[in-house]
């Protein structure tokens, strides 16, 4: 039976009041003005929501969740406690992110969650390292850190079967891009973080991977590479040497380069927040979560890869050393906090976690609230923006059909 959802709803780019939205299965197949609803329609199923309706949410940047980390996947089903925890919080589509390990256990975990991307459970995955730079680590394990190799690369390429979305590589770790150019060739983007290198090496790696994306047509995801967790884990600015981060939002502002931002107060406070999203314009910056285990958990103890982590008062540091090891905000918290408190428009802030991931994915079929887009939505209250009810592929998502 067709579905019908009525009330605000982001369409478009914009909130559309008195909208309606029409589901047969698990596709939208019409969204639009109550008052141009087809003539012709059918008995259906009714829901009025008083809140917002936003598009499912795409996380492109994740670890895992309630008490699971998808670096330990060695059986598909260890997963599922991750995606239903982003799942009950409006992310219906999750790439799941590993982090730098011995090869064996990278193309070990690649098998294990490739299969959940074949079945849609999840949207890919996100090879975090292993090339990237010792000095800007983060939560990685050192003696995992390799020089860029485009043979391993192609490995773990294979082993995804098309499933690897993104792999964070330090420019300075490939300099002769050949690494870049191993995903390209398989249809995944280099994204460029956990680096040291100079502004101008991350301009030339954009640039060189922006135009090798273009030149190999429908293979390619997008056109554009991404930059990973923008400032995080990036030498800092310095008045004599912009850094990486600045090139990266000079070429994200030039539109050769997708940013990812942890809008969450701990990676990044509300004022780098607000200036970055007035630097960059919409399809360029896109809000990530990099959450780990203990998102939807209580403080306490967990291990991030083959690193213990202490988390206290919601925030996830290395145990030995105190870097920050990821975050425990679900996406929705990231718009709240860019919308609430940063000051970014509710419109940027949700376009951010939908259309522009989806779009970095090559997925026009979900993140959108559109006619032959996947029925993915997230009912949430208008003045918190609190989640109240989630849609996934059609169905009403609870915590009993996980």
């Amino acid at each position: 039976m067709t579905q019908r959802i009525d009330g605000t709803a982001f369409i478009s780019g914009s909130f559309l009041s008195e909208a309606s939205i029409l589901i047969d299965g698990d596709t939208i197949t019409y969204a639009g003005p109550e008052s141009a609803l087809p003539s012709d329609l059918k008995a259906y199923e009714h829901v009025r929501h008083d809140g917002l309706i936003f598009p499912g949410l795409v996380d492109i940047h994740c670890h895992g969740g309630g008490g699971f980390s998808f670096p330990d996947t060695e059986d598909p089903a260890q997963a599922a406690p991750a995606i239903a925890e982003h799942r009950a919080h409006g992310t219906t589509s999750i790439v799941a992110s590993l982090v730098t390990a011995a090869q064996d256990t990278l193309m070990s975990r690649v098998h294990a969650l490739r299969s959940l991307v074949e079945a849609g459970e999840l949207a890919g995955i996100h090879l975090e390292g292993p090339f990237i730079s010792h000095a800007r680590k983060g939560a990685h394990d050192p003696q995992f850190i390799a020089e860029g190799d485009a043979a391993r690369t192609l490995a773990l390429l294979e082993a995804g079967g098309g499933t690897i979305a993104t792999m964070t590589i330090a420019p300075e770790a490939d300099l002769d891009g050949n690494v870049s150019r191993a995903l390209i060739a398989r249809g995944a983007l280099p994204s460029y973080g956990h680096t040291d290198c100079t502004g101008e090496q991350m301009v030339t790696a954009i640039q060189r991977a922006h135009e090798e994306l273009a030149s190999v047509g429908p293979v390619a995801r997008s056109t554009k590479p991404t930059a990973t967790h923008l400032f995080n884990a990036m030498r800092p600015i310095h008045h004599r040497d912009a850094g990486p981060a600045f090139a990266a939002i000079d070429q994200a502002a030039a539109g050769t380069v997708v940013a990812e931002l942890i809008a969450d107060g701990v990676h990044t406070s509300a004022d780098t927040v607000r200036y970055t999203f007035d630097l960059i314009t919409d399809g360029h910056i896109m809000l990530i979560t990099d959450a780990m285990a203990a998102t939807g958990m209580a403080d306490g103890d967990y291990v991030l890869g083959s690193l213990p982590v202490t988390v206290k008062d919601g925030v996830a540091t290395l145990t030995e050393g105190g870097a920050i090891a990821g975050g425990t905000a679900h996406l929705l918290d990231v718009v709240r906090f860019a919308h609430f408190e940063a000051g970014v428009s509710l419109e940027r802030a949700v376009l951010a976690a939908t259309a522009t991931p989806a779009h970095v994915l090559g997925r026009h079929d979900i993140g959108e609230i559109c006619e032959g887009a996947r029925a993915d939505l997230a009912l949430v209250s208008a003045e918190g923006l609190e989640p109240e009810r989630v849609m996934h592929a059609g169905e009403w998502w609870s915590s009993d059909a996980s």
